[in-house]
């Protein structure tokens, strides 16, 4: 039903999909979304550049381009795809576009779900059509990506999409091969939606099997149906969720038969490796489906044979698709539906399988062990269904005598017995056993092998039952047989000693699961393998042996049965002695790892068998042996402890004695160990173990007396000349004098006594042939076994025996022998173990070793009996390894003796030549007598450990540190950082280093890191870094790890021979290093170095001298209160360097020094007297040498000769102290002219030009005043006696300076200009100094450019000073420079205006010197010319300062500065910035019209002149009223005596004149032939008769005010007021000449007729005839007439 549905769908869509086929191209206005989304697919499109950095930057354009479309589609969808589309059907369109299309598009399918219909046909069809046609050289993945849309449609559009494809999937007719992968897409997408078609697509794809002939179809076909299969199972699974008719199970198998029928007959049996693998592969899924089918099954069968037939070539396919993988499908489904494979195949599947198991797999074959497992899967299918039949073609099998058969049978067998559930059932084993059976008396090593795997398997399986008897018999026999084998091979392994071994290695497996699983050993399998344990040799089975043992221990211990009962009633029979077990299992446990771990196995044996070995240990054990186990398993045979481990087994022995203290079991075990010494090898783990054990097992007997027998008889059997059997008897005697001290001495008298020992004769009885003795060797055994005894003997009886006899017993053999070399070694052993032996004795205060001083002797005379030129023993090694432990005893050595001991052993050291690479031997003698010289000195330094013992010690070995010899020091560096390890580990902490003690010893060391042996430079390093550790710990700093780690690098380069490396790497090491002193540890670092300067070689010099620069340049800015300590340090020894590399580097540190405490420097310098001795003369000249240098330093000269000129203040520190002490200007004068004669770079001194010239003129300007005389120092007095030298005067050394720099800037107009104009001499005299400061600047302000800002800022500050000849000189190249000056944009950029203006205004306030005031009010003026625009921001500040010099008293000169000033400033404001200000000023301008001084006059005139300019609307009615009280004084000053005081007022008057408002009166006096005082009258003429017209009051006022000035001091203005008087009573009305007082006015003028002055006397004539005039004039107007 389901199938007509669908054929009845596609027949009525056919016409809208060919419909579909034929639509047109798009033609709708998209707004332009087509242009958005094509350029955003030409984005996407574009190539990725190389670069990395660029292809991150496009992959972010493209991923953003694509965003962009995906998310318009959000808004938009409709058009975005119908864009997308037309884009698609864009001509000739690249396959790379198309495929971002699609992808694109797919992205929107899956984000917007349904979309538009009409659109969704179109898409489908282009897609179809892309899917279909794509050319094959275009590669598959514009189809691949046009699949995935059409599946991404399916979604949401499943019919569509659906239709579209079947309408592509005709009947005999072989369709695309995409159109097959397309629908096995939709199935796997769409399972339930794609059902109803799935009969009609499976019968489709059946009718086009045969036209299939390419294998790239048939793999798709094949590929499909696995898809569909496997769609069809989980269709079937989930039945109750179809919603669509539903098709049986045995519909779909039906119809898929067919199809495996042909896959197996035509398509597996070709040739091409890839079709086979797609039909193996599809063929899995149609069995689930096909045998499940009771009919189907039995078909299915029917070819299994040609299954067979494929798997002969098919070892190259992947077991994923092997045939195999199906043939085992088919078998375990016969087994699961309970019908077998038919009987006719069994013996040809039999054949087939076994024959690839039992051969070797050809090499080409790939996967053969996974295709083993299968076969083994078939095998075990078939013995289900088939066990007899199965068994007798194994047992056929089995009969053929070749061995690869028989292996692989047995092999077949344990994988059919080890079959999970279902089981196996009994039956089949039974059968499987007897075949097995068959092959026991094969003797080759693998058929053994396998034979053994089987019994194993069959007791894990379960099977235990069917192992007893045969199973049990034929493990031990092969137990036996490959341990016989294994223990007596050759020395040279063959191949088949490695089968054995195999062999045995699965015997011990198979008796490790027997014995845990199979129940009811026999007797007589227990006492094989006990007896294993005790007699075999070769170890490696002792871990599997006892393991089982282990097991048949426990099993036989919970037991209940009788069986049980009788085998522990036997086990306890046949055990051999407990001792003697103990003792083997001890011994071997000695090697825990030997033998895959047997110390574990053991341990858990010992444990198991407790109560029958010890009953009486057992609870102990049960507590100790678990922690034995437990060490063992938290460690391997490569971390654990070998000692520590035999600790532990001694400790638990020594525990396990003390429960059986009271019996005489310990003595039993000592003897049983004492009789296994034999059987072990020398030297051996075992054995030494051994020999412990016997000792401290001999430690607890009771009965001393056959402990005495014990020991007596390992006397007498030890073989002396065999060092490992001799140290292990006297181990074995120390450990047992722990217990038996006494029993011990005794022993060994007696031994001495039955040799005969005596001092003339030696007689050894010698008991043992096989072991000559020779005497030397038994008094060396008899001298250690003394010391040893001491060693381990109780601390408490040590004090009655260790000086006799034990100490007397060593002296004694050592005395009475020959003192050969090994004697020596064992005496000196022996000192060494008795001394040691106090170290256990708590209280030994009172104790004195009486022995101790003859041992000393002894060993003293030992050294100095060595050689000092060769070593060729360890004699003087371990003579100084004894002192070092006598250093300890009491009596203590005196402080002589101690330093006779380091004495001596220093020089038996340290002189000795270092051997040759080659002698290894005797390299590791130098070695280590080193090493002896280091504990002996550690050891005598910690009696004295303080700082001063430790310097001793450090002096002590300086003589050696400074050798000539580079091996003697080497060894000293080595020795010097042993000694600073022990000191920093014992008290360097507690004990703070005395102060400058640490620079000291570093300046030791340090030039030694730049030595010519390697090895020294090394260790000089290793001592600096324990020097810097113990320096750390005191100051409670820590080293950071890039520290430590610039130091690894700066030791690596140290190794290399590269002398400028070296040196390099040097002094990194001191820049790293120099941050860990303190201030006053650098001095002495400092100091120690410049007096190891020509202790050695250059070198060694250069290498001082670099630690002391590299310490200045890191630490100068640290060392302000130290330069004076460290400068006096170079000075004195500068004079005695000869070599001159390295004067050089000294003069660098000073000059870096100075660099950075320029003033402390510069004070110690230039205390220094004069003249200048050689090498403070080099010391300057260095500093010229460095020109930017020398310019620094040159400015701190200049401002010690400048600090005169500024305030002083007091000292805070010592650094101040130094800054602003007194220094003699002389001396920083002399340096100066130095410094400019000898400095190389002109433009160096050109910019120092401005500083230069205005400190050497202060410095010339304070020698003409008293206030700053030179003081004369102390320095020079202390060197001479006379008065100074006429060429060291002050003022021409500052001359001689001047005229220097002015030279050496190489500017000839300058100087030739200062010599024209006579500078120098004007600067040398006092009167004319300020004339020549003006000149000179004035002169540098021309012809030098570029210094206006220093000197700005110079200026400023000189101003500002405190002394008042360096504010005059300042202020007085400030009026100078003014307009270049003022008008510099730098002055105002670096607002440099304002304080100067701030400090002219207090130059204005200074009433005690004229001069300076003048010069302030003179440079405000001068601002408005040369800051005209900063006037106005300053204007209130300005104006009130110069109106103050008009105000108060002052001088002519200073009032007229002050007018001069303001006249200037007032030309660059406006009326309304003058403010209240304007007043103020034209009423004290006016005070001065009439003043005595022309000067003042001529100012007051010019400044009116200057505020009638400026009057506009706001105070043109107050300057009238000013104008008209001036209008007198104005008219009359035109006629002053002085011309340009005449010509200034008349101009200002002019000015003024407009004021009056009558434009008549606003013409300048005419340029005609009259005289000016005939203009002059007829301006007046007019002016009064105007005034007569207008204003006839003011004329009034007028004449009075003239008259006034008829007594004036001038005569040219007494002149000029009467004739203005008789002008303007000429003009007078009527109405006013009555108001005249007639008498007054005549007497005023003929008073003027005695005036000296005729010219005076003529005016007041004339005048008094117009008074007189006018008069009668005044009498005739009256009303009465003159009557």
């Amino acid at each position: 039903m389901a199938e007509m549905m669908a054929e009845a769908a596609i027949d009525s869509n056919e016409d809208v999909l060919e419909e579909t086929e034929d639509l047109g191209p798009f033609e709708s206005d998209d707004g332009g979304t087509f242009q958005q989304i094509t350029n955003l697919l030409d984005i996407i499109d574009s190539e990725s550049p190389k670069t990395d950095t660029a292809g991150a930057c496009l992959d972010m354009r493209k991923t953003l381009a694509s965003v962009i479309i995906t998310e318009k589609a959000t808004t938009e969808p409709l058009v975005v795809m119908n864009a997308l589309i037309r884009c698609l059907q864009v001509p000739e369109i690249s396959t790379k576009r198309k495929v971002n299309i699609y992808n694109i598009l797919q992205e929107i399918i899956q984000q917007e779900g349904e979309l538009e219909e009409r659109c969704v046909q179109r898409l489908v069809a282009i897609a179809s059509k892309e899917m279909r046609e794509t050319p094959e050289m275009e590669g598959y993945e514009k189809a691949e990506v046009a699949s995935d849309t059409l599946v991404a449609l399916s979604r949401n559009h499943f019919s569509l999409v659906m239709y579209e494809l079947q309408h592509h999937l005709k009947p005999l007719n072989l369709t695309d091969e995409f159109v097959l992968v397309t629908l096995a897409k939709l199935a796997n997408g769409n399972v339930f939606e794609f059902m109803p078609y799935m009969g009609i697509t499976l019968a489709t794809i059946f009718t086009m099997l045969r036209l299939a002939n390419e294998a790239k179809i048939r793999q798709v076909i094949c590929s499909a149906m696995e898809t569909f299969c496997e769609m069809v199972q989980f269709y079937l699974r989930h039945l109750e969720d179809s919603v669509y008719p539903v098709m049986t199970e045995e519909q779909f198998a039906q119809k898929l038969f067919p199809m495996y029928r042909y896959f197996v007959t035509v398509w597996l049996r070709q040739h091409n490796p890839e079709v086979k693998l797609g039909v193996i592969k599809s063929l899995k899924p149609m069995l689930k489906l096909l045998l499940p089918n009771d009919d189907l099954r039995e078909q299915v069968y029917d070819y299994i044979p040609l299954l067979l037939a494929e798997y002969q070539g098919e070892g190259h396919l992947p077991p994923c698709a092997h045939p195999l993988q199906v043939l085992r499908q088919i078998l375990e489904m016969s087994v699961t539906t309970n019908t077998p494979v038919p009987q006719m195949q069994l013996h040809t599947i039999f054949t087939e399988l076994h024959v690839q198991v039992c051969t070797k797999v050809p090499s080409q074959h790939q996967h053969s062990s996974q295709n083993l497992a299968e076969i083994v899967r078939c095998f075990i299918a078939l013995a289900r269904s088939y066990p007899r039949e199965l068994m007798k073609f194994f047992f056929s099998q089995m009969e053929m005598s070749k061995e690869a058969i028989r292996v692989g049978t047995l092999a077949l067998i344990r994988a059919v017995v080890s079959a999970d559930e279902p089981r196996m059932n009994i039956r089949t084993i039974y059968m499987a056993v007897r075949v097995v059976k068959n092959t026991l008396s094969d003797t080759r090593s693998k058929v053994r092998i396998a034979v053994l795997r089987i019994i194993g398997q069959l007791a894990l399986s379960g099977y235990q039952e069917r192992v007893k008897g045969w199973g049990l018999k034929y493990v031990s026999v092969q137990l036996t047989i490959s341990t016989y084998k294994l223990t007596n091979r050759r020395d040279s392994l063959c191949q088949r000693d490695l089968e054995e071994k195999m062999v045995h290695k699965v015997t011990m497996d198979t008796v490790k699961i027997l014995t845990s699983s199979v129940s009811g050993m026999t007797n007589e399998f227990w006492v094989r393998l006990l007896c294993y344990i005790m007699e075999t040799d070769y170890t490696d089975a002792l871990t599997p042996i006892c393991v089982s043992l282990t097991n048949l221990a426990e099993r036989q211990l919970h037991s209940d049965d009788a069986e049980a009962t009788v085998a522990g009633k036997s086990r306890h029979v046949d055990l051999p002695a407990p001792q003697k077990l103990l003792a083997r299992l001890l011994v071997l446990m000695s090697s825990p790892y030997k033998g895959e771990g047997r110390g574990i196995a053991m341990l858990n044996l010992l444990r198991t068998l407790s109560q029958s070995i010890a009953p009486t240990m057992a609870d102990m054990w049960e507590q100790e042996i678990p922690l034995l186990v437990q060490y063992l398993e938290e460690h391997t045979e490569f971390t654990w402890n070998q000692k520590a481990w035999e600790d532990k087994l001694i400790q638990f022995l020594r525990h396990s004695l003390k429960k059986t203290r009271g019996s005489s079991w310990s003595l039993r075990l000592g003897k049983e160990l004492n009789n296994q010494i034999s059987s072990f090898d020398s030297p051996s783990l075992e054995k030494g173990f051994l020999y412990r054990a016997l000792g401290f097992t001999l430690a607890t007997g009771l009965e001393a007396s056959k402990v005495e027998v014990l020991l007596l008889e390992l006397l007498y059997k030890t073989d002396y000349s065999n060092d490992f059997d001799r140290e292990g008897v006297i181990l074995c005697f120390g450990l047992c004098a722990r217990g038996q001290v006494k029993t011990v001495l005794n022993v060994l008298h007696d031994f001495e006594d039955r040799i005969q020992e005596s001092e003339q004769s030696w007689q050894i009885g010698a008991w043992r042939k096989d072991h000559p003795w020779r005497r030397e060797a038994v008094k060396s055994a008899l001298m250690v076994m003394y010391s040893c005894v001491a060693s381990y003997c109780h601390p408490q009886l040590l004090l009655n025996h260790v000086d006799s006899p034990i100490t007397a017993k060593i002296i004694h053999h050592y005395s009475s022998s020959c003192q050969n070399v090994s004697l020596k070694m064992a005496f000196m052993k022996s000192v060494v173990q008795v001394t040691n032996a106090f170290n256990n004795i708590k209280d030994l205060e009172d104790f004195q070793y009486a022995q101790k001083t003859a041992l000393t002797g002894i060993i003293t005379a030992v050294i100095r009996a060595e050689p000092t030129d060769n070593l060729v023993s360890p004699v003087r090694t371990m003579a100084m390894d004894a002192l070092s432990h006598l250093s300890k005893l009491k009596p203590f050595y005196s402080i002589e003796e101690s330093s006779e001991l380091m004495d001596i052993s220093l020089h038996s050291v340290i002189s000795l030549q270092p051997p040759r690479e080659d002698n290894e031997s005797i390299t590791t003698l130098h070695v280590d007598a080193h090493s002896a010289l280091e504990r002996l000195m550690g050891h005598l330094l910690q009696r004295q450990l303080d700082p001063r013992g430790l310097q001793e010690m450090v002096h002590l070995l300086e003589k050696w540190i400074l050798s000539e010899k580079e091996w003697e020091r080497e060894k000293a560096m080595k020795l010097h950082l042993h000694l600073l390890k022990i000191y920093a580990q014992s008290t360097g902490v507690c004990i703070p280093l005395k102060l400058g003690q640490f620079g000291t010893m570093v300046g030791l060391i340090a030039p030694c890191t730049c030595d010519t042996h390697r090895r020294t430079r090394i260790a000089s390093t290793n001592v600096l870094s324990a020097l810097l550790d113990l320096h750390a710990s005191q100051t409670c700093s820590l080293w950071s790890t890039a520290k430590e780690k610039e130091l690894e690098k700066c030791k690596e380069d140290l190794r290399g021979m590269d002398l400028e490396k070296i040196f390099c790497a040097s002094l990194r090491i001191a820049k790293v290093v120099c941050m860990e002193f303190n201030c006053d540890e650098v001095v002495s670092l400092i100091q120690k170095l410049c007096e190891n300067i020509g202790a050695m070689d250059l070198q060694h010099d250069k290498a001082s001298v670099t630690w002391i620069g590299a310490f200045l340049q890191m630490r100068v800015k640290d060392l302000e209160d130290k330069v004076p300590e460290i400068l006096g340090a170079i000075l004195v020894h500068l004079p005695g360097v000869d070599q001159l590399e390295v004067r050089r580097l000294l003069i660098e540190g000073i000059l870096l020094l100075a660099h950075y405490h320029q003033d402390t420097v510069l004070t110690s310098l230039l205390r220094q007297p004069l003249p200048m001795e050689s090498h403070l003369t080099e010391v300057w000249l260095a500093v010229a040498e460095n020109v930017s240098f020398a310019w620094t330093m040159l400015h701190g000269l200049m401002s010690r000769l400048q600090s005169r000129f500024t305030p002083r203040v007091n000292a805070t520190s010592k650094a101040d102290v130094w800054r602003l002490a007194a220094v003699d200007p002389l001396m920083a004068l002399c340096t100066t002219h130095l410094l400019i004669q000898k400095m190389d770079q002109e433009d160096t001194l050109l910019g120092l030009l401005p500083e230069l010239l205005y400190t050497l003129l202060l410095q010339l300007a304070s020698s003409h005043r008293p206030e700053a005389a030179s003081p004369v120092l102390k320095t020079w007095r202390l060197v001479h006696t006379g008065p100074l030298p006429e060429e060291l005067n002050p003022q021409r050394i500052t001359i001689k300076s001047m005229q220097l720099l002015c030279k050496r800037i190489r500017s000839e107009r300058l100087a030739h200009a200062l010599e024209e104009q006579a500078v120098w001499a004007l600067l040398e005299d006092g009167g004319s100094f300020l004339e020549g400061v003006s000149r000179l600047a004035r002169l540098c302000m021309r012809h030098v450019e570029g210094y206006r800002q220093r000197l700005s800022e110079l200026v400023l500050r000189g101003m500002d000073s405190q002394v008042l000849s360096c504010r005059v000189s300042s202020t007085a190249i400030c009026v100078e420079v003014r307009r270049r000056l003022m008008s510099d944009p730098i002055l105002h950029q670096e607002k440099l205006l304002k304080p100067a203006v701030l400090a002219l205004e207090k130059g204005t306030e200074q009433d005690e010197d004229e001069a300076l005031r003048v010069l302030s009010l003179r440079a405000l003026g001068n601002m408005a010319l040369g800051a005209p625009r900063k006037v106005k921001q300053h204007r209130k500040l300005l104006l009130e300062k110069c109106l103050g010099s008009l105000r108060g008293p002052a001088s002519t000169s200073v009032t007229a500065e002050g007018m001069e000033a303001l006249a200037k400033i007032l030309a660059e404001l406006r009326e309304g910035d003058v403010g209240a200000s304007f007043d103020s000023i034209s009423e004290q301008c006016r005070v001065f019209f009439d003043n005595e001084s022309e000067l003042l006059r001529l100012k007051a005139f010019i400044l009116f002149g200057r505020l009638a300019k400026m009057v506009r609307i706001s105070k043109k009615h107050f300057f009238k009223g000013e104008v008209k009280k001036a209008w007198v004084p104005l008219m009359l000053h035109c006629q002053d005596p002085c011309s340009n005081t005449a010509g200034a007022c008349m101009a200002t008057m002019f000015q003024c004149v407009h004021f009056w408002g009558w434009k008549s009166l606003e013409s300048p006096l005419g340029q005609s032939d009259a005289s000016a005082d005939d203009r002059m009258a007829v301006f007046q003429t007019t002016m009064c008769s105007i005034l007569t017209q207008k204003k006839p009051a003011v004329l009034y006022s007028f004449l009075l005010e003239t008259m006034a000035y008829v007594k004036n001091n001038l005569s040219r203005i007494r002149i000029a007021a009467c004739n203005l008087a008789g002008i303007i009573m000429k003009q007078m009305s009527t109405h006013y000449l009555k108001k005249l007082d007639f008498p007054a006015l005549r007497n005023s003028l003929q008073e003027l007729q005695l005036d000296t002055d005729p010219g005076v006397r003529r005016a007041a004539l004339e005048t008094l005839k117009v008074l007189d005039s006018c008069s009668q004039h005044w009498l005739l107007a009256l009303p009465g007439g003159m009557s």
